[in-house]
């Protein structure tokens, strides 16, 4: 009976060069100190001018609390607000983590195939046979490197739509935190009609009582005080609904709900910005049609690796090493492959053509749906700006003038105290409007920024970003 044999000395040596190269390829497939988020980091810096932090550790989540409460020990402005969301929402976190995700898989297209050992024990008669093999995979040795390239491009489109992520969420937050100082500041001029009714009510109420008034003009004055009341309970709960929004999309919860507002919103601009060349800049500044850009070339790259490996579907490289303990030690090596009798690839190539061609049209389609959109936005953003300054200029001095001359004309005794409540309630009412023309147009700003950029979920190949993004992708998982 024999043993095992193990190998000789000078079988060792003849192999250590192997064994020490192929620990030198493995090293190269490292992870990144950064694990990718350096380029979405600088996104929001460049884009934002905000910062942005991923919570990989205890430390990193302290000094993301200790930021939120310096910001919020303050009245929040509409970039303390952009500032707290990107910091502490943790759906964004939670993004941040598919690059951890897509990085370790970049890693693991770099890694070397585990070799293979197979060990066999016959027995023939009094005759022992021992049987040792190792393999290696030999195709995924060869196609590393093109599935290499695949992973990289794909790491990168994962940053892409991590940094078109964050970069929605801001827009998200700005148009929440818009919508939440206007809902609030609609409600206090709805307090000031309603309590304008209430006054118009109670003085009817008591001329009717004295004979003054008759009950006609007295319902009238009751049913408006009625619709005041009603109208301030729904702008109430529009403010609720509002800031509950703006403190999910900042991720707070506890005493940071108790987070405090301004009174009013940032005045309007002197003039609108104006771009005559918009549809050049989404197209250079997109990520969505960056991303499909890149999506055609992934896919292309992948129809390369279908041909090359085609016929080489499932190939291995064995050595041998059998022994027995009636015949002298077997040693040899052996390639096993397999035969393109029945399936010749064509079916494979042809799927990964058809998907090429159609990772073009729908970048095509970006980016015609993108030219469409911000035309679409910027002619929304000055069509707003048109009519919050038409509000701001022309109707509340109009309304405010009128207001005066009622003054004059009550005490002149000219007019009576229901007419100067009516011209008030007018006046107020003017004011509200000319809030809500505000609030449209930084709404509308936001709508345009985000249509420069890129709304999420737009291409079918996904996001990336662009060619500073995808330069460094190699440095991702090391390199030699």
């Amino acid at each position: 009976m024999t043993t095992p044999r193990h190998l000789s000395a000078t079988a060792a040596a003849r192999r250590l060069p192997l064994v020490l190269a192929s620990l030198m390829l493995a090293g190269c497939a490292s992870f990144s100190p950064d694990g990718g988020f350096g380029a979405v980091e600088q996104v929001a810096r460049d884009r934002l001018g905000k910062d942005a932090l991923w919570a990989r550790t205890t430390a990193d989540q302290d000094r993301i609390d200790t930021r939120v409460a310096e910001l919020l020990a303050r009245p929040l402005t509409v970039d303390d607000a952009v500032q707290v969301a990107l910091l502490n929402n943790k759906g964004l976190q939670a993004r941040f983590f598919e690059l951890g995700i897509g990085e370790a898989e970049l890693v693991q297209s770099s890694r070397l195939p585990n070799p293979g050992f197979s060990f066999g024990r016959l027995r023939r008669g009094g005759e022992i046979e021992l049987e040792r093999g190792y393999h290696l995979d030999l195709a995924h040795l060869l196609a590393m490197p093109l599935v290499r390239q695949v992973e990289e491009r794909r790491f990168a489109q994962t940053r892409g739509a991590v940094a078109v992520q964050l970069l929605a969420l801001a827009s998200e937050a700005r148009k929440a935190y818009v919508t939440a100082v206007a809902a609030e500041e609609t409600v206090r001029y709805g307090r000031q009609v309603q309590q304008a009714a209430e006054a118009g009510a109670e003085l009817a109420r008591r001329m009717v009582e004295v004979g003054n008034f008759n009950k006609l003009q007295r319902l009238r004055e009751q049913s408006f005080y009625a619709d005041a009341t009603l109208s301030l309970a729904r702008a109430e709960r529009a403010a609720s609904a509002s800031r509950e929004k703006l403190t999910r999309l900042m991720g707070l919860w506890g005493t940071q709900t108790q987070f405090q507002l301004p009174e009013r919103l940032p005045d309007l601009p002197e003039a609108p910005e104006d771009q005559p060349d918009i549809e050049r800049a989404a197209l250079a500044q997109r990520l969505d049609v960056q991303g499909a850009r890149l999506a055609a070339e992934q896919t292309a790259k992948s129809l390369g690796l279908t041909k090359t490996t085609r016929f080489v579907n499932v190939l291995e490289l064995g050595w041998a090493h059998n022994s027995s303990n009636e015949e002298p030690t077997q040693t040899g090596w052996e390639v096993g492959l397999e035969l393109p009798l029945f399936d010749w690839g064509g079916a494979r190539v042809a799927r990964a053509e058809a998907v090429y061609m159609q990772a073009l049209n729908r970048a095509a389609e970006t980016a015609v749906n993108a030219r469409s959109e911000v035309r679409e936005a910027y002619g929304a953003y000055r069509l707003a700006w048109d009519i919050a300054h038409h509000h701001r200029d022309e109707i509340v001095p109009l309304r405010q003038h009128i207001a005066e001359e009622n003054v004059l004309r009550y005490n002149g005794m000219l007019i009576g105290v229901f007419d100067l409540l009516a011209d008030a309630r007018l006046q107020i009412a003017s004011v509200n409007a000319c809030i809500e023309s505000l609030r449209d147009f930084w709404l509308a700003q936001a709508d345009l920024e985000m249509a420069l950029i890129g709304r999420p979920g737009l291409s079918g190949g996904g996001m990336a970003l662009g060619n500073d993004m995808a330069a460094g992708s190699a440095d991702a998982g090391g390199g030699h």
